[in-house]
């Protein structure tokens, strides 16, 4: 298992190989957090989290915790029950999800955007008793459960209900499309508040916790045939990330603030904007909705020590307006992690962070869902151009060669693989999905495939290459997309870029590349060709874009990141139109 010993002490300082976990549930390493931490005359009196101002100390976090619980309980949910939270950053959702792990239930995170299409296939593959979902959605999770042979709870929550005074006054009237009244006949729908009063019919609480190796969270990915799967996540995995990500942030994050953006459903969102910083006894910033017009506004009122977000999250930091001047020296630590952080990009935001008198640069790490999140990370205070860090404690990785699974030497490209307490337990009812993914090797060692190209160096840096599946072939010959994008990226007028294979009758692939211009710049055809001369210079023939088209904004996942395959999808319905019309 590679990752030398000695470089990770010179780059990590006194950081442990290995780190002690709590051997219980998360609640539990929540718990254990505050009893060594946050201790005061009997009460945790920091706050555990903030919503739109209203601050909730961990004393009222654990009672409302508790109290949800037993509203669970009083409905017949019970442990390894199934249900699905579709709530954006807001209280209910945070405190749904630590409630069903008190009682050892097992949540099953979903987007609020989900179509009802999705939210069927989520509540039946997971088999889930009930729904918690905001008000405004609550219509669609209906619709969406008529195709459900089984009844299912539905508890719906608002947002107003979690607002200070006099915001939860005020709110109802700056929503635009009001949420329809809940309907009086349908006993399977419930308001969140209906629902927690129904508590007091549940005298206790079961003594015992759930296991470390217990289901401790269901999230969402998709497949390598496409169809979404449901990752079975352990207390164990949320619990050792916690630990992971405190050690290898290399400064102390108790009692810090962490502007918990990315949403509950993603594991970067709920494994480090929130179950890292509850287990550190740090503050969570509940940001339910992120636009770039509030963010500045979010970051400099709440002042966070800690920013985790994607790509796309720090291009839209680039763009803000409301940072002009900003000091943002109180930032500890901004990570960046979900996709490929381009070299370019990541040197335009160190500039503004100095810019703006913070002594932090943004570090990137790696990871999947099926680890839970980060499994590497960038150092404290060292880069290595194109790395995306070292491993996390505990964590080992592998390059292996994709046709056999063998180790393949440092400096050689492989697929990358992971090994450690991080490792999900298996996809939910789909034997044949986990067995491809967790394998065996000959080392006796279970071993995560990512489907991801990478390498590793003497040191034991990694450096991410691309999808295994989203390579573009030219002519035969191989080209990675994030080459293209980092060199389009580097043009000074050039603010976000995304390459793509376009078919070829020739080549089997061509490149296009879709652009998109700093605020000020206009799209002309000089432009064009300053990149197409700017990429001339930096990559090879086979790799240059064929074609550039000019937009204001590139399409997003529901994560915000970069949506390549809709772009894919886009270009093959204007060539089968093209096709038709050429008949």
């Amino acid at each position: 298992m590679n990752k030398p010993n000695a470089p990770w002490l010179k780059f990590f300082g006194n950081i442990p190989e290995t780190l002690e976990y709590p051997q219980g549930s998360m609640y539990e390493a929540i718990k254990y957090a505050c009893d060594n931490n946050l201790n005061d005359n009997g009460g945790y009196k920091n706050t555990a989290y903030v919503f739109q101002g209203k601050k909730t100390s961990y004393t009222e976090f654990f009672k409302s915790v508790d109290t949800v619980a037993k509203a669970f309980k009083a409905i017949g949910i019970n442990a390894g029950d199934k249900v699905t939270i579709c709530m954006p950053n807001a209280p209910q959702g945070i405190d749904a999800f630590y409630a069903l792990n008190r009682i050892g239930a097992v949540p099953a995170m979903i987007h609020p955007l989900s179509a009802e299409g999705e939210i069927n296939f989520y509540v039946t593959n997971s088999n889930s008793k009930a729904i918690v979902v905001l008000d405004m959605f609550y219509e669609k999770v209906l619709r969406a459960l008529e195709g459900v042979d089984y009844p299912v709870k539905v508890i719906v929550a608002r947002i107003k209900d979690a607002l200070p005074f006099p915001l939860n006054m005020l709110y109802p009237l700056t929503v635009k499309e009001k949420p329809a009244p809940l309907p009086a006949d349908n006993k399977d729908v419930v308001s969140w508040s209906d629902f927690v009063s129904g508590a007091r019919k549940v005298k206790e609480l079961p003594e015992g916790f759930p296991s470390k190796d217990e289901t401790a969270v269901i999230l969402f990915s998709g497949g390598t045939t496409g169809v979404s799967k449901g990752i079975e996540l352990t207390n164990m995995n949320m619990n050792a990330l916690g630990y992971e990500v405190q050690a290898g942030a290399g400064f102390p994050m108790h009692k810090l603030r962490m502007f918990s953006v990315m949403p509950l459903f993603h594991g970067f969102g709920l494994g480090v904007g929130i179950h890292t910083a509850l287990t550190a006894g740090a503050t969570c910033i509940l940001i339910p909705q992120f636009t770039i017009k509030t963010y500045a506004k979010d970051v400099l009122k709440y002042k966070p020590n800690v920013i985790v977000g994607v790509p796309t999250l720090f291009e839209a930091l680039l763009r803000s307006d409301g940072f002009k001047d900003a000091d943002l020296s109180f930032l500890r630590g901004v990570f960046c992690g979900g996709d490929s952080l381009s070299v370019e990009l990541k040197k335009k935001v160190d500039a503004f962070l100095k810019e703006h008198k913070s002594g932090v640069q943004i570090r990137e790490g790696y990871g999947t869902t099926e680890c839970v999140t980060a499994s590497c990370l960038t150092p404290f205070d060292y880069f290595r151009e194109g790395s995306i860090g070292i491993p996390f404690p505990d964590i080992y990785y592998q390059i292996v060669d994709p046709k056999n699974d063998t180790e393949v030497p440092y400096g050689t490209e492989g697929e990358i693989c992971i090994c450690g307490p991080t490792v999900m337990k298996g996809y939910l009812d789909n034997a044949a999905e986990t067995a491809s993914t967790l394998r065996r090797h000959a080392d006796g060692n279970v071993w995560l495939h990512t489907g991801d190209l990478g390498t590793m160096d003497e040191d034991g840096f990694i450096y991410y290459k691309q999808r295994l599946k989203r390579l573009i072939v030219v002519s035969g010959f191989n080209v990675y997309p994030s080459q293209v994008e980092n060199t389009i990226d580097a043009h000074p007028d050039v603010l976000l870029s995304c390459a793509i294979g376009v078919p070829d009758p020739y080549k089997m692939h061509k490149v296009k590349a879709f652009v998109v211009l700093r605020p000020g710049v206009e799209p002309s055809d000089k432009i064009r060709e300053e990149i197409l001369e700017h990429c001339r210079k930096n990559i090879s023939k086979h790799a240059m874009p064929r074609e550039i088209e000019f937009r204001t904004e590139l399409p997003k996942t529901l994560v915000g990141k970069v949506a390549y395959r809709q772009l894919e999808e886009e270009e093959e319905a204007k060539l089968k139109k093209q096709e038709e019309e050429s008949k």
